[in-house]
């Protein structure tokens, strides 16, 4: 480590700059009847991903309780934290939510005029593993742990020249960005694949088009013709002609996953899916992607995609079917399966519910349609996904290295070229 380098602490950064840490409102200060559908959006714990804020779900409040709460409002550079729970998980805010809102149940530090120490570094540095063990040995509460600004305060920084610091923020920013990108561009595949199922198999616009006399939408003509031109009557009211209602379980089965104690797992590369995503790794599958995951008991109702090979424990179900698998993912997405929890003590899914779900069921040759269309849509989200999680673990290999001095920027400069496409 250069002489240059400072031993220091996250308080005495704040300190030094004209910052501060700060908790976010108390439940009294925030009601729940304050929060609306429309408004400025709150980050809570459960919006702290990555090093980003993830806007899935995201509380939004009126600007009067913004204004009112004005010493809760989000700057460039701060960095948010979640006080209970995962605590190391905080986020840098960027220009884009600036005048957000700093939630309950979170942490702001706010870092000041970047005299010393840039805010983007030291975002990068709270990241740092052996930070993160820091942070869970020294959060306070039995059952739960909780941060509090004197914790936080004493988080011990290695402060290199501000300008290392720059070099190595604008270096590790630009892996940050290829990969938020990646993830970005999955989510606006995620929507047109959603968007496409809907529009053949919820609202028949196809259908629709064709009897009105219209040329579907986007559209070819051999994908057109597989649609009928009218409707008729069923149970589950207009259906397009010639589709018959159909059970779930006539095409899909919903296998049971198996138990498998996170002590009894051996290291490996297989996920293992409990039904709040994956749980951990093992070294051998129960079942080959790509497949469906579904959550049983717990988080009832849950749904994950997985391309490889994966091992389902007894808290999900696993999809095996015949037909597209990608038909399957998407319809389980419509039947409202999160609602249909039925067990008041611990959440649980009732396979024989699911199978008892009917809708109206096309011909195969549309679902073959389906499938040519969203089958590519999968396979780019899978190879954006497998270049994102590349990229992270190439910062997370350089991050320690850069931060400590072990490793020189033209070096890991070298590094970035190799990878980055």
């Amino acid at each position: 480590m250069s002489a240059e380098w400072q031993e220091t602490t996250l308080g005495q950064i704040c300190s030094s700059q004209g910052g501060a840490i700060q908790t976010g409102p108390f439940g009294s200060q925030l009601h729940t009847s304050d929060y609306k559908v429309v408004g400025i959006p709150v980050v809570m714990p459960t919006n702290i991903g990555d090093g980003g804020i993830v806007v899935d779900g995201i509380a939004r409040i009126d600007q009067a309780d913004v204004d009112r709460l004005s010493q809760h409002k989000l700057q460039m550079g701060d960095i948010v934290f979640s006080r209970r729970g995962d605590v190391t998980k905080n986020a840098l805010i960027r220009q884009h939510e600036v005048g957000w809102f700093c939630g309950t149940g979170c942490l702001k530090v706010r870092l000041g005029d970047e005299s010393i120490a840039n805010a983007k570094f030291i975002s990068h540095c709270l990241r740092l593993p052996d930070i993160k063990d820091w942070l869970i040995r020294h959060a306070v509460g039995a059952t739960m742990p909780n941060l509090n600004t004197g914790i936080l305060s004493a988080v011990p920084i290695l402060l290199p020249p501000l300008k290392t610091q720059r070099e190595i923020a604008l270096m590790l920013g630009a892996l940050d960005d290829r990969i938020t990108l990646l993830r970005e561009t999955n989510t606006t595949l995620e929507a047109i694949a959603q968007a496409l199922f809907k529009s053949w198999f919820v609202d028949f616009d196809p259908v629709r088009a064709k009897l009105e006399g219209r040329a579907p939408e986007g559209m070819d003509e051999a994908t057109a013709a597989l649609f009928p031109d009218s409707f008729e009557e069923s149970a589950l009211g207009l259906v397009p002609r010639g589709w018959r209602l159909a059970r779930l379980d006539e095409f899909m089965e919903l296998a049971y996953g198996k138990a498998l104690k996170s002590t009894d797992r051996i290291p490996g590369e297989i996920p293992v899916y409990g039904s709040g995503g994956v749980t951990g790794c093992h070294n051998e599958s129960l079942a080959i992607g790509p497949s469906i995951i579904i959550g049983r008991k717990g988080t009832v109702g849950s749904l994950y995609w997985e391309d490889q090979p994966f091992f389902a424990i007894d808290t999900v179900f696993f999809v095996r079917t015949t037909i597209p698998m990608t038909y399957c993912f998407y319809l389980l997405q419509t039947l409202g399966l999160t609602g249909m929890n039925t067990d008041a003590a611990v959440p649980g899914l009732n396979r024989g519910n699911v199978y008892r779900l009917t809708v109206p069921f096309p011909r195969a040759e549309i679902l073959g349609a389906f499938d040519d269309i969203v089958g590519v849509i999968r396979k780019q989200i899978f190879s954006n996904s497998q270049q994102a999680q590349t990229l992270a673990a190439l910062r997370d290999t350089l991050l320690p290295r850069l931060i400590s001095g072990q490793l020189r920027l033209p070096e890991s400069v070298d590094k970035l070229d190799e990878t980055l496409p």
